[in-house]
């Protein structure tokens, strides 16, 4: 079953939705990806205080992969006003741009 979200505050509820339901706390999931417990509250706070990499990496660790599905456009074309595209099972991934690539590969969560 996917989750539908569309706006941070939806992703936000369902990243901790979903941890819960693995029965994960926040220490034992920041276990699983090298953080603290702090640092996963403060993602499920505010998933877009992340990079969409490291977002698909708590994604995974959750077991939940992205899918993106196209949104009903009305009266045959697209409303640029609308929110950002749909990402079912887990949720908009970008109205913040991720920082630069500064071609280092040591990831600073």
């Amino acid at each position: 079953m996917g989750h539908l979200v569309q706006i941070p505050s939806q992703l936000s509820s369902h990243l901790r939705a979903l941890r819960k339901a693995r029965g994960l706390s926040q220490a034992a999931l920041g276990s699983r990806l090298g953080l603290s417990q702090t640092r996963v509250a403060r993602i499920e706070g505010d998933p877009l205080s992340v990079s969409v990499d490291q977002l698909l990496r708590v994604l995974a660790a959750l077991g939940v992969q992205v899918s993106l599905e196209p949104m009903p456009i009305a009266h045959g074309a697209a409303d640029i006003t609308a929110p950002a595209p749909t990402i079912s099972a887990t949720g908009t991934v970008g109205q913040r741009p991720a920082p630069p690539d500064t071609g280092d590969q040591t990831v600073d969560w």
